[in-house]
Parts: C-alpha cells; sequence; structure tokens
C-alpha cells in the first residue's frame, strides 16, 4: 500500500483495543479511549477540538498523532431528480475514489469504495477500466461512511443501507474491508447492524469460502452476468481463473452453511446476455437454489449504465421484463432495479476517478 511516509496515521484505521493501548502508553486512563471512541463513532466529530471533553494537552496530542480527516472531497455532483449525490474524494498520495449517496423515499443507501482502481479488468465497468491503483485501509473505507453520515445528521438523517459496490473489488482487499465493517458495527461506536451491509464480489472463490467459514451476518451478492463460461470470459476476466461451475458451488456451500439467501448481479446489454435463452441457461443454473422452503437466491437485473470504453447498449424495457418473467417462471426471484445517477455517472459500473 503507497501512503506518503510523511502522513499521519488515520485515527479511524485504529480498532477499539489499539486505541486502548495507544492511550495506555501516553500514560492516560482507559476511559479517554472510550471518550474519543465516542466521539469519533456516535458523535460524529470531525477534528480533535470537537473533544471539548479532553484536556486541550490531550487534544493536541492527538492532533499531532493522528489525522482526523485523510479524505478530502474535491467535487459533489447531484443527479437531476436530487436523489443521487457523488462525491469524489482525494487521497494523501494523490489517488482519487468516488462514493454515492442515493436517496429513496425510506431509505439513505451508501455505495462506498475499497480500492482506488481494480483489478479484475470487467470490459464494461469505468473502474476496471482504469486499473488498480492500491487497496484503500480500513479507515479510508470506514471514513466515507462517516462523511457522509455527517452529512445527513445536519437533516436530521441516518444512512440506512451500505452496499460495498463502489470502486475496487472488496474481497481483494479482504482483510481492509471486514475490518472497517466490523469497526462500524460495534454496537459502542457507530452500531450499524450488520445485515446493513451487502458486500458484491465478482466471485473470488478463496474469499467466499473465507467470508462462509466466518459465518457473517452480513448480505453477500455476486456480479455474475452471464451463464456459460465462454461469454462471462469475454465479460468478467476473472471467470477464467474462478469458472462458473466451481462459482456456484461455492455458493452452494454458503447458502447451506449459512442458510442466508445470496443475490446474483446481472447487467442487462442488449443482444448480449440479456435474451429469454440466456435467462432459461441462468435459472438452470440456479435451480440449485430453488428447495421446499422457496428461493435462497435472488436476481438483480439492472440495464447497463454507459461507460466511455465499452460501446455495448442498456437493453429494452420490454426485453428485461421477459428476462424476469422467465427466470420466475422456474421459482426464481428477480428485480429489475432503476438506473440512478445516470447522467453524473454515478450509476453501477460507472465510478472512475475522474
Amino acid at each position: 500500500m503507497i501512503i506518503p511516509e510523511a502522513a499521519l496515521q488515520s485515527i479511524y484505521d485504529l480498532s477499539y483495543s489499539a486505541l486502548e493501548q495507544e492511550f495506555a502508553a501516553w500514560g492516560e486512563p482507559k476511559y479517554r479511549a472510550q471518550q474519543v471512541w465516542r466521539g469519533l463513532y456516535k458523535e460524529l466529530y470531525a477534528s480533535p477540538d470537537d473533544f471539548t471533553t479532553l484536556p486541550a494537552t490531550l487534544r493536541q496530542k492527538l492532533a499531532g498523532q493522528f489525522e482526523f480527516q485523510r479524505l478530502i472531497p474535491i467535487n459533489t455532483l447531484e443527479s437531476n431528480t436530487g436523489e443521487t449525490h457523488k462525491t469524489l474524494f482525494k487521497l494523501p498520495d494523490g489517488q482519487r475514489i468516488e462514493t454515492v449517496l442515493m436517496q429513496y423515499k425510506e431509505r439513505r443507501s451508501l455505495c462506498i469504495s475499497t480500492q482506488a482502481g481494480c483489478a479484475m479488468g470487467c470490459v464494461f465497468c469505468a473502474t476496471g477500466q482504469m486499473g488498480y491503483r492500491r487497496n484503500l485501509t480500513s479507515g479510508e473505507i470506514i471514513e466515507q461512511v462517516i462523511h457522509f453520515a455527517r452529512k445527513l445528521s445536519v437533516v436530521g438523517e441516518k444512512i440506512t443501507n451500505v452496499v460495498v459496490m463502489g470502486m475496487g473489488e472488496p474481497f481483494h482487499n479482504y482483510d481492509e474491508t471486514l475490518a472497517a465493517i466490523d469497526r462500524l458495527n460495534e454496537a459502542d461506536g457507530f452500531a450499524f447492524g450488520a445485515r446493513r451491509f451487502t458486500i458484491s464480489t465478482v466471485g473470488l472463490i478463496p474469499a467466499i469460502q473465507r467470508f462462509t467459514r466466518e459465518h457473517r451476518q452480513v448480505n453477500l451478492a455476486i456480479s455474475l452476468h452471464a451463464a456459460e463460461d465462454h461469454l462471462r470470459s469475454t465479460l468478467l476476466p476473472i471467470n477464467r481463473k474462478y469458472p462458473l461451475s466451481n462459482l456456484i458451488s461455492a455458493c452452494l456451500q454458503y447458502v447451506e452453511k449459512t442458510r442466508r439467501r445470496i443475490s446474483f448481479e446481472w447487467a442487462l446489454i442488449q443482444g448480449v446476455n440479456d435474451s429469454v435463452a440466456q435467462a432459461s441457461k441462468l435459472a438452470f443454473l440456479l435451480k440449485p437454489f430453488v428447495q421446499d422452503g422457496g428461493a435462497l437466491c435472488h436476481v438483480n437485473v439492472i440495464p447497463l449504465n454507459p461507460t466511455r470504453r465499452f460501446s455495448g447498449k442498456a437493453t429494452s424495457q420490454t426485453q428485461a421484463e421477459a428476462f424476469k418473467q422467465t427466470l420466475e417462471s422456474h421459482g426464481i426471484p428477480c428485480t429489475i432495479r432503476i438506473r440512478r445517477g445516470i447522467e453524473i455517472h454515478a450509476g453501477c459500473g460507472q465510478l472512475a476517478s475522474e
């Protein structure tokens, strides 16, 4: 991970135990660590000066030891409807990431990034088109959430869901991503329920297997996009390493061991993967997930969002409906997602560092 040596450590990179150890090394009582932790994650303080219950000398020491704002917002775009907001952040080493807030009638969903760029190379994804730059630290992942939590708190609102579907492949940065989620989940801090997180992966099987062993309550989504290896490999190069049969087997192990439903994501590309025949192949592939108690999977389809380096077009609404009906006729639940924030490149697969 490339971060300038002169940069201070982010305060959000510290677990509670690490924060306690830091204060113990300074000769401070344990309750000081709790005061700082609650200030960061419950009060959403933005700088050491906000911690007015701490002595001035301790606030100065915190300022000299830690960064409280590593992510610098340099631009925010708002969709025509005013429901979607995309912020471009600059990191200390000059890398940039994007984070998106989507406002619904009763929900405030945040789409966060886990990497600057992405190594997976999915052909229709703007992040994949820009290539891999570096992993984010757990603190840089957390800070995206805290930034928007502050903004919403001003108007008396809260984040209701976090989707780890922004820039990067979360399971390529497994340790930092899950550390961030664990920290945001802690009851004495931000207390964001595990089931309100959804992680999306292109199908890194060893990571899926590890995720399964850990029996987490975090929701899991798989970016599938094709029901046969040849087609999927042309869209998602990772399929050459982890083909569909192995991927579906790992997903079945996940639902069988956790009894949690898994989601499959599908970008509908006109004339490529949007046919009824392709839907039928998908239904056959997912048949093992349909059991006596109902389906332990759900398919989310969305017409392709445009990116500059991919010439494919979005499917029509009529074709999307036919795709959905084919799946449902085989007992597989399917939802057609509404495209949002397309004009500001805030939709699925559109995030980059521009």
